[in-house]
Formats: C-alpha cells, sequence, structure tokens
C-alpha cells in the first residue's frame, strides 16, 4: 500500500477499496441482468402460443416457421434458467456469456424487423406479433436490449462480484 499523496494532498484508495468497489459494480449487474431475464422467462412459459406466435413475427427468411415456434418454445426456459444462474451468482462468466449473446441476438431481431420495415411487438416479456405502425417501440427495444448486452459484457470481463455463489464454492 502506497503512502504518497497526490497533488491535492490526499492519500490514494488502498487497492482493496477499488477491488470492493469492481464486486459492487458487478453485483449490480449480475442482479440488472438476472432479475430482467427471470422476470423474461416467466412472461412467457405459461403462454407457449405467444411465445411461439412473437418469434415467428421476426419472420425471419433463414427460419422455418417450425423451427421459430420451437425457439419460442424453449427461449423462455432459457431465459429462467440463465437468469436464476446469475441472480445466485453460479457459473457467472458461462451464464453472462450466453445472456451476452443472447442480447446481442435480441438486438439485431429488432433492428432488422425495424429495417425491413415490420410492424411488430418484440414479445420480449409476453405478448408479441403484429402492432400497429405507431405501437411499435424499436428505438427503446434497442437501447433497453444493449443495456442488458453491457451488463452482461462487464460479468463476461469480470465475473468476479459481491454475494455470489462463485466466491463461496470456488473461491472465486
Amino acid at each position: 500500500m502506497s503512502t504518497s499523496t497526490d497533488e491535492v494532498g490526499t492519500a490514494p484508495a488502498p487497492r482493496y477499496r477499488s477491488e470492493r468497489v469492481l464486486d459492487v459494480v458487478g453485483l449490480a449487474a449480475r442482479l440488472f441482468l438476472g432479475v430482467v431475464l427471470v422476470w423474461a422467462g416467466f412472461a412467457k412459459v405459461g403462454r407457449p402460443l405467444t411465445s411461439q406466435r412473437a418469434v415467428q413475427a421476426y419472420d425471419l427468411p433463414f427460419l422455418s416457421l417450425d423451427v421459430a415456434g420451437w425457439i419460442g418454445l424453449a427461449l423462455p426456459f432459457l431465459e429462467i434458467v440463465l437468469g436464476v444462474l446469475l441472480v445466485l451468482g453460479l457459473f457467472t462468466r458461462p451464464a453472462a456469456i450466453v445472456g451476452t449473446l443472447l442480447m446481442v441476438v435480441f438486438v439485431i431481431g429488432i433492428s432488422q424487423a425495424w429495417a425491413r420495415g415490420l410492424t411488430i411487438d418484440c414479445g420480449c416479456f409476453g405478448g408479441g406479433g403484429q402492432v400497429g405502425a405507431n405501437e411499435t417501440k424499436y428505438p427503446q427495444e434497442i437501447a433497453r436490449d444493449a443495456s442488458f448486452a453491457l451488463a452482461g459484457a462487464w460479468l463476461w470481463w469480470r465475473p468476479r462480484t459481491l454475494a455470489s455463489l462463485d466466491r463461496v464454492l470456488f473461491g472465486h
């Protein structure tokens, strides 16, 4: 620990304080992404047909309606599992990697729907499908999912956080 002072005359913060701040930022990022994934998954899990319709509404040329339907069925469960892992802080880096990539896919999906002139609800928290042109919220949805992707990227880069099972079970 250094005892030198800077030009203002205050001692620099000890290294352990800056590590603690980064751990708190990680906890906030973990809960931010984890809670929203659990929320989104539970909003869809009880409505499989609606979830399927939401994915099919993106009308992706490389996905058949059947494959899009299967994605609509599986996505809520994936979101719930990833969210629970993040909230608990268990396998944080792998869950953050998958969560980040999922958010990037969502941003790309919403962006391509907007660029192609589709008028759909993203289906992120239930619902989905066709909506009126004045009911789309593409910029807000992209910004929201990009912020979740940034939280996941933080955890991908630095998975060590406060109050995590990773720390208890594996010492990190």
